[in-house]
């Protein structure tokens, strides 16, 4: 008979992620809220912000999202004044979304919230960025795990 495994919610990394995505989330909300954004559409902004102007495509991408899935959030956006959707002359089928000028000078009020979220964390500057770092890490590991197809592992290993 094989040996029986034993879940415990308090092990898991998927818990793990969820309860601190949700803190995190949580702590932006109010913050956001006060400057006119939700949290996906502050995602939405922080690409445009670092990488200007750019098509619907890159900006899911960039938020590892299908491109239909960030059209809900721009509808928003550009209701709000804060971006503009252009439509490209060569090929119609390419939408390119730049921040408006309003949207543009959300930056630094977001960029205070941001710090106050951070802060919020108690973690110090360096610990901030190893743990970023460790979280890029796992996202490349999972997305080439779901590339390759499930693995099976016994119980022994990590």
């Amino acid at each position: 008979m094989p040996e029986r495994l034993f879940l415990r919610l308090d092990d898991q990394l998927c818990f793990a992620l969820y309860a601190a995505t949700n803190a995190v989330t949580r702590a932006y909300r109010p913050r956001l809220e006060a400057i006119g954004l939700t949290y996906p559409q502050y995602l939405v902004m922080l690409v445009l912000w670092q990488d200007g102007a750019s098509p619907v495509r890159h900006i899911a991408a960039r938020l590892n999202l299908p491109p239909n899935g960030v059209t809900p959030i721009l509808d928003k956006l550009e209701a709000a004044g804060f971006v503009r959707r252009t439509r490209g002359e060569g090929d119609r089928r390419v939408v390119t979304v730049t921040p408006t000028e309003s949207g543009a000078a959300l930056e630094h009020e977001a960029a205070l919230e941001q710090h106050d979220v951070a802060c919020a964390t108690g973690l110090a500057p360096d610990a901030l960025k190893h743990l970023r770092e460790e979280l890029r890490a796992v996202v490349v590991h999972m997305e080439g795990a779901l590339a390759t197809g499930p693995e099976r592992k016994t119980a022994s290993d990590p």
